[in-house]
Order: structure tokens, then C-alpha cells, then sequence
């Protein structure tokens, strides 16, 4: 709107100005080098701004010429950086599906039309670890170390790099240097922290957990876990030769997590190594109030050194009364009562677990109780039963199986990944070979047997002859000639083995009749792995 008002101010300016100078008539003349040009003053000024407006497109055109190069220059280098910038989004589209031969292409356009922009250097990178050409790709992200702002990312690419070649320790090497250059990069602080938990270096990983805790990439409640720990793991390395620290280790973890049991029995050892058995005793029933363990009884049963068998049983008895109903209490009484030949006492432990499917545990220990009453068919049975009874808590993380606590999975090598747990895959999984059924069926099995025996036995041919056999009117009538056909015999179908409760509910099954008690072969069930 402006510019058409503009437009029309001027030709109404330029129509008043011609009309003024029409009605005011004159003459110009000129003389120049011998010429004289006489004209009217219209004619004049007419002239006059003609000749300006050529002095002005003069200088325009000239102007147009001399800047040319220039604005072509400016023009390819654009379309240059169009297409370099259409090949970085195409390439990197392409590093998205897979495609490597798209991917090398755009990055070779992307290279020759942005050759010092930082994401040509990562679609170079990246193409060549497509490609799978490791080389190119290192060269890569360490040419982006010579520029400022490309100096992390070529760290973060030769780390990735040294993680897929399992270099572990050029791994850590760039882990520390983008944890020194910008320690708020979570990805740096987290590698370095894994890295230093798997090797090992506890006060390493401690200070490195202090600056993931103060640049916030991790929770509170989450650092505290992992800080006792990697106390706890420290600890246990330093117990043997200085427990003074590994005391103070573990109390420190303690007060950080109460319910973390191997700090809890380091603490409790060391105590009772130097005779402090009545705060040993205060510790271990503390976490085992939060997490009942054996190996808390086991050392609350020992935090007094010098007690008898009976006595470590009413010790753990008490300890067991903290925790009604918890199957750990029953086991530890068990145990300990088992190693004090009240046989009674362990088998009114267990007696509760003995209706459903008990685990592994309580199955070994009944045979135990079986072998010290002198029943060695029963421990037999028991032993049998415990392995496929459904397996015991252990340690476990990331489906790895550990008879020991470790601060470290060895697997993912996370920490505190380990957890007192059942294996919930072998809950629950039953034996096609092993059938107990009730007594009822207790003919059925003797009827199994009596088969067997029949398959067993050899085959008894009866020559029977006409003379010697009765003949009925119908036989009478067949010619001689005919012969009678054989008749097929059926023969029974292999039945599984049976066993039959004696006496419930703690009995498995009866007594063989014919039982290998052999020194060899209880031993051998005995020793079988149960976890």
C-alpha cells in the first residue's frame, strides 16, 4: 500500500512539474567547440534529466558487471552447501535403515561440499562402521580431536571404538578424559564408573560416584545403595589384613543400606574376632529383622566363640523367633540343630514346609535327619526327592547363579545387580520318570510287577494234537488240510515305576526291598549338588 501511494505521489509531482514548465515558455541556448543547439526550456529540461538517468544506468550497469563474480561465487557456493546439507540428511536417513552403499555415497557428496562441517565427519564415521571398515572409522573420530567443538565427539566415537574391540583400558582412558572435559556428560561419568566397578578399583569408583551424585545423574536413594556397596566390596578385600578398616567399611555401609547382609556379616566377624560378641550379636539380628539370611545365622550363631552345640541352637532359636514364619528361620534351626543331634528339634523345624513341594534345602536336610535316626532308605528316598525338589534362594543376577554375594554382575557388569532370590525358571518343573501316588493304587503296582515278570519269562510251547484234545462239532466238519491259525499274542506295555508313601507326611516314599546302602552309594547322593 505504501509503495503504490509512493508511485502515485511521483507521477502526480512529475505531471505538475512538466505542466508548470509548459506554461512558463523559454529558450535554452548553447554554444560548445562552434556548435550553438538553441531549444525551449521543456525540450531543455527534458534533456537534462534524460542525460542523468544514462549517467545513472551507466553506473549501474557498470556496477552490475563488476560485482558479478562475486554473486556467482556466492551462488555456487550455496548450492554447494544446499546439496552438502540434502546429503547429511539423506546419509544419515540412510546410516538409519542400514544401507551402506547410500551411506557411503552421500558421505563422499557431503565431504566434498561441507568439508569442515562437524556432521560430515560423523556421516564419514559412521559410514565406515557400517561398512565395518574400523580404520577409516578411528581416523575419523580422531581427526575431530583438532576441532573444539568436535573434541567429545571424537572421544565418544574412540570409546564406542574401544568397547567393540574390548580395549578395555583405552576404554577407560577416554572414559577419564570426557569425565575431565565435562563432567556433566552422563554417558562419560556412567562408562567410567562400570569400568572402574569391573576392574575393581572401589575408592576409583567411589570418587567417580561422587560426581555423578553432584551433576544429578543419579538419584539420591541410588547412590547411597551403591556407595555401601562399594564399601562392602572394599571391605571384603581389606578384612584379612587390615580389619579395623573393613569394620568401619562396613559400618559405614551399613548406616547407608541396614538391610545389606554382606556388610552386615563382615561386621559381625571382625567383631568377633576381637571379642565383641554382644555388639556382633546386636548387628546380625538388626539386618536379619530386614533380610533373613544363613549366612546371618551362621554368623550370629558364632559371634560367642566357645559355645557348645546346644547352646548355638538356643542362640538361633531366638534369633529365628525375631522372624515368624520365614522359612530361613526354620532352615537355620534346623541346621543348627542337626549339628547338636536333636534330631527331633530338626524334623518340628521343617515340619511345617514337609505338606507342599518342599525346596532343595529342607529335602537334604531330612535326609540328614533320616541318616542320624539310622533310616538309610528314607535318606535315600529324601536325597532322590531333593534333586528335583524346586531349587533354594541364591544370589542371582542377570540369570547367573552365585553361591556368594558379588558387588559386581559378571554379566552385565552392573552393580549391585545381585539379588537372594529363587531361579524362578526352575520353579515348578516336574519329572516324567518319578510318579508318587497313594497307597490305593497299591495293587495296581504289584499288577506292574507281575507283568514285568510274564515279559521276563520264556515262551512255553504246547504241541497239541487231535487225540489229545477235545474236538467241538464245528472243528469236526474242517478238512484235515486245514490248518489252524496261529493266535497273536499281545504283549503288556512297559508301565513306569511306582513308589508308595509309607507313612506321611515327612516320608517320600516305603523302603525298597531290596535298598543298596553301600558306604559308595549314599555317599555319591550325598554329595550331590543342590543349590
Amino acid at each position: 500500500m505504501v509503495r503504490i501511494l509512493l508511485f502515485v505521489f511521483v507521477v502526480v509531482a512529475a505531471a505538475l512539474g512538466l505542466a508548470w514548465l509548459a506554461d512558463r515558455p523559454g529558450t535554452i541556448t548553447v554554444e560548445w567547440l562552434g556548435y550553438q543547439v538553441v531549444t525551449s526550456a521543456f525540450v531543455g529540461t527534458l534533456a537534462v534529466i534524460a542525460l542523468v538517468a544514462l549517467l545513472l544506468l551507466a553506473v549501474w550497469l557498470a556496477r552490475y558487471l563488476w560485482t558479478r563474480p562475486a554473486v556467482v561465487a556466492a551462488y555456487v557456493r550455496e548450492r554447494r552447501r544446499q546439496q552438502g546439507y540434502d546429503a547429511l540428511s539423506r546419509g544419515l536417513l540412510a546410516i538409519g535403515v542400514g544401507d551402506r552403499a547410500l551411506a557411503q555415497r552421500y558421505a563422499g557428496i557431503a565431504g566434498r561440499n561441507l568439508p569442515r562441517e562437524p556432521l560430515t565427519a560423523l556421516l564419514r564415521a559412521q559410514a565406515a562402521q557400517l561398512k565395518g571398515d574400523r580404520a577409516a572409522a578411528r581416523r575419523a573420530f580422531e581427526g575431530m580431536l583438532d576441532r573444539p567443538e568436535t573434541q567429545l565427539l571424537g572421544v565418544r566415537g574412540l570409546f564406542l571404538e574401544a568397547q567393540r574391540g574390548d580395549d578395555t583400558d583405552a576404554a577407560r582412558t577416554l572414559a577419564e578424559q570426557a569425565v575431565k572435559r565435562d563432567p556433566k556428560l552422563a554417558w562419560g561419568v556412567n562408562a567410567l564408573f562400570d569400568l572402574q566397578a569391573r576392574a575393581g578399583d572401589w575408592e576409583g569408583a567411589l570418587e567417580t560416584l561422587a560426581i555423578a551424585r553432584l551433576n544429578g545423574h543419579v538419584d539420591p536413594d541410588t547412590a547411597n545403595r551403591r556407595r555401601a556397596v562399594l564399601l562392602t566390596a572394599e571391605a571384603h578385600e581389606v578384612e584379612a589384613f587390615k580389619p579395623d578398616k573393613a569394620l568401619a567399611l562396613a559400618n559405614e555401609a551399613l548406616r547407608l543400606a541396614p538391610a545389606l547382609i554382606p556388610a552386615a556379616e563382615i561386621a559381625a566377624r571382625v567383631l568377633a574376632s576381637k571379642g565383641e560378641a554382644r555388639a556382633a550379636s546386636r548387628l546380625v539380628a538388626k539386618t536379619w529383622k530386614l533380610a533373613p539370611h544363613p549366612d546371618l545365622a551362621v554368623a550370629y550363631a558364632f559371634a560367642k566363640p566357645g559355645l557348645s552345640p546346644r547352646e548355638r541352637l538356643k542362640r538361633v532359636e531366638y534369633l529365628a523367633a525375631s522372624t515368624p514364619g520365614d522359612i530361613e528361620g526354620a532352615i537355620a534351626i534346623a541346621v543348627a540343630a542337626i549339628e547338636a543331634h536333636e534330631w527331633q528339634a530338626a524334623r518340628d523345624a521343617l515340619a511345617p514346609y514337609l505338606e507342599a513341594r518342599p525346596p532343595a534345602r529342607v529335602c537334604a536336610l531330612m535326609a540328614e535327619i533320616e541318616a542320624g535316626e539310622g533310616d538309610k532308605g528314607r535318606e535315600r528316598e529324601w536325597l532322590a526327592r531333593a534333586v528335583r525338589a524346586p531349587r533354594d534362594r541364591a544370589w542371582i543376577a542377570d540369570g547367573y547363579v552365585s553361591d556368594r554375594w558379588l558387588p559386581v554382575s559378571p554379566v552385565t557388569g552392573a552393580v549391585d545387580a545381585f539379588e537372594w532370590k529363587a531361579p524362578v525358571d526352575a520353579i515348578g518343573r516336574g519329572d516324567a520318570t518319578l510318579m508318587i501316588v497313594e497307597r490305593p493304587v497299591a495293587e495296581e503296582a504289584v499288577a506292574a510287577e507281575k507283568d514285568a515278570e510274564e515279559k521276563e519269562a520264556p515262551a512255553v510251547v504246547v504241541d497239541v494234537t487231535p487225540a489229545a484234545r477235545e474236538t467241538k462239532p464245528d472243528e469236526a466238519k474242517l478238512p484235515k488240510s486245514v490248518e489252524a491259525a496261529p493266535v497273536p499274542t499281545v504283549e503288556p506295555k512297559p508301565k513306569p515305576a511306582v513308589f508308595v508313601p509309607a507313612r506321611p507326611p515327612d516320608d517320600p516314599g516305603v523302603a525298597q526291598t531290596e535298598t543298596d546302602e553301600s558306604p559308595t552309594s549314599l555317599e555319591r547322593l550325598r554329595a550331590a549338588q543342590i543349590r
